[in-house]
Parts: C-alpha cells; sequence; structure tokens
C-alpha cells in the first residue's frame, strides 16, 4: 500500500510503499476511499507539535471494511465507515461516564493499536507509526473495531471523512459543548473547515444573528451561504470588534475561535459582554499563552468553554450528522474545494498555510 510518511515532525512527507498487517481480535482492516487533509496535520509537518516518527499523517478518513479479525461482528465487510481519531477505550472513567472524547486510556495518542503495536511496516521490518491510531494518508489501514463508524446508506466517501474531524470538531462545539440555545447570537471567527462547520452547527441551534469574521472574502460568502446572518471582514482589532458589536447588539452571547492564534483568542474573551461565554476549538502551537483581564472577566460573569472533538460521541454523532447531511440540513460537501491525489498533500498544506480554500480531500481510487 502507499502512504505519505513523515520521518519526523519538520520534514516534508514523501510517499512511501509500505506493509499492513492482518487485522487481530478486535480489529479492522479498512481500504480508505478519502481523507480531509486538516490544520493538525499541518501542525506536524511543520514542526508545531512534536510527534514520534516516522509516521504516516492523515486522521479525517473513511473507506470501506475489507476484513475483520476473530470476534469483530460491527463493523462488518463491506460497509462504509467513518475513522474517529479518538477510539474509545471503553473501560476508563471518562468513557464510563459516557465522554469517550476525554478517554483516559485510548491508544490514539500513542500512533498504535491498543495492543501497542504498529500494524505498518517498511519492507526492512522497522515500524512506521499510524497518526492517531488511523493513518489516514495511506490506501489501507486496520484499526479497532471501535475506530470505524457505520455510515448511513448513501453517505458519500468525502462526506463521511470530513464528519470524522472537522464537521464534528465544529458543529459539537456549538450544540454540544456550549449547547447553544435558540435565539442566542453567536460570533465564529476563523472560517476554515472546523469555523464553517461551527456556523453550520449555529444554524443547527437555531441561532441568530451568526456573524461570521475571517480576513478572505470568498470564505465569508460560502459563510453566509452557509446561513450566517452576516460576514465582517476582519481588518485591525478595534475595527472588527466595533463591526462584531454592532452586529450582535453590544455582543454576542457566544464566541467560537477557530483558528488557534493569541491574538484572535483573546479576541474571543473581551469581545464577550457580561454572561457571554467564549468557545475556544482552535488548536495552537504547542507552549502557545494567551491572556486576558481578569477583573472584567469576573466581574461579568463570563465563561471559557475549551471544546476537544465538539464533545463528540462518535458511535452516536457521526451517523446523526450524516443524517442530516442526507436530509439537506447540514451541508457538508459545501466544505470540499478541491479533491486531490496523494501525491499533491504537500501542495494542499500549501495552500492552508497562505489561508486558501477550506479543505482539500485526498480521494483515493
Amino acid at each position: 500500500m502507499r502512504a505519505a510518511v513523515i520521518e519526523r515532525p519538520g520534514e516534508p512527507l514523501r510517499i512511501e510503499e509500505l506493509e499492513l498487517d492482518e487485522p487481530r481480535a478486535g480489529e479492522v482492516r479498512v481500504r480508505m476511499l478519502a481523507s480531509g487533509v486538516c490544520h493538525s496535520d499541518l501542525h506536524v509537518r511543520d514542526g508545531e507539535w512534536d510527534r514520534p516518527g516516522p509516521l504516516v499523517l492523515g486522521h479525517e478518513g473513511a473507506g470501506v471494511v475489507e476484513q475483520v479479525g476473530p470476534g469483530v461482528t460491527n463493523p462488518p465487510v463491506g460497509a462504509l465507515v467513518a475513522l474517529t481519531w479518538y477510539a474509545p477505550c471503553l473501560r476508563c472513567r471518562a468513557c464510563l461516564a459516557g465522554r469517550p472524547w476525554l478517554c483516559s486510556g485510548s491508544s490514539s495518542g500513542r500512533h498504535r493499536l491498543p495492543d501497542g503495536r504498529t500494524p505498518l511496516h517498511r519492507a526492512d521490518g522497522s515500524e512506521v507509526l499510524a497518526y492517531c491510531g488511523i493513518a489516514t494518508f495511506g490506501e489501507a489501514i486496520v484499526v479497532p473495531a471501535q475506530a470505524a463508524i457505520v455510515m448511513p446508506d448513501g453517505t458519500p466517501p468525502e462526506v463521511a471523512a470530513l464528519i470524522g474531524c472537522c464537521v464534528s470538531t465544529g458543529v459539537g462545539a456549538v450544540t454540544k459543548t456550549a449547547r447553544v440555545e435558540p435565539g442566542s447570537s453567536v460570533v465564529v471567527i476563523g472560517l476554515g473547515g472546523v469555523g464553517l462547520s461551527a456556523v453550520m452547527g449555529a444554524v443547527l441551534a437555531g441561532a441568530s444573528p451568526i456573524v461570521a469574521v475571517d480576513r478572505v472574502p470568498a470564505k465569508l460568502e460560502l459563510a453566509r451561504e452557509l446561513g450566517a446572518t452576516q460576514g465582517i471582514l476582519a481588518t485591525d482589532r478595534p475595527t472588527t470588534d466595533a463591526a462584531i458589536r454592532a452586529a450582535t447588539a453590544g455582543g454576542p452571547d457566544y464566541t467560537v475561535e477557530a483558528i488557534g492564534l493569541p491574538s484572535t483568542i483573546e479576541q474571543a474573551v473581551e469581545i464577550l459582554p457580561p454572561g457571554g461565554t467564549a468557545v475556544l476549538i482552535g488548536m495552537t502551537p504547542f507552549g502557545t499563552r494567551a491572556s486576558f483581564e481578569v477583573f472584567p472577566f469576573v466581574d461579568g460573569g463570563r465563561s471559557i468553554l475549551g471544546s476537544n472533538y465538539g464533545s463528540s460521541v462518535a458511535a452516536e454523532d457521526f451517523p446523526r450528522y450524516a443524517a442530516l447531511h442526507l436530509a439537506g440540513r447540514l451541508p457538508v460537501d459545501r466544505l470540499i474545494d478541491r479533491r486531490i491525489g496523494l501525491d499533491e498533500v504537500e501542495e494542499a498544506f500549501d495552500r492552508m498555510r497562505q489561508g486558501q480554500g477550506v479543505r482539500s480531500v485526498v480521494v483515493y481510487r
């Protein structure tokens, strides 16, 4: 199988031929059909997140189950599945409390299978790790059965792939982590795949107004097409803040920060009126810090929520988001601006660094 391998963070990807193990008990082999190119992959590619190597990147994917290991009855062979990059152990305190996005026993963070091995090897037998345990920048992968979520019939593979990360992260941040109430005002700062998914989540929640903020006019236009009631072209901070306050009667009930920059994180907190909530979903480089003035934050009863994976329970939420897409209520396909081959991922990273486009998707033939 072909895969995009990074020897160590900060180095370019290289397409290699790798060997893939057969699935063992509790595992399934998935032939990949589609993989989104996410900013979390770029953090590793550019050395902003320290990860072990060699490593096959990619963590936003969907494919077809080709083979199941002993004891696996779900998913069945032939099913279209979306892969979750945080396969829960189903045994730890968080999992037993129904919060698998906080699982402390997942092997995904070690980029290995639960038994400690990696299913990927070079011809000389040396190990190659699988990013988040699913390595979607490869033509096939072996994963724990609980990482492969069966999708409804008719779900396009590219849509299933994006549900596996950016859609669940953005939609869930609004509807599950923050539990935005109908009629609440929501401002989304940063309109990549996650930010635009947050816009769609605000629409599902019945929020109004929904204000989208970005530096790229084309992204503002797409946000309006997806349901934002207003778009604000970000310029200098005072001008942008004034426009946000004017659009939300003095400040929003909720801000959603979907970039991961100290300046926009601070903006998301400081633009809040009394009682407002900032929802932080943008991922920063390791070691990044942001600050805010404490007195008005406490005096105004403001809140900050960190949202990991949109508080996703993958087995329940992935099929639900797919059903909403099929019903015309969650237009995930609008996030895809380019379909590429595996050897074009580095180019997709370049576009991401420049703020171009929304989501490039690797389509496997």
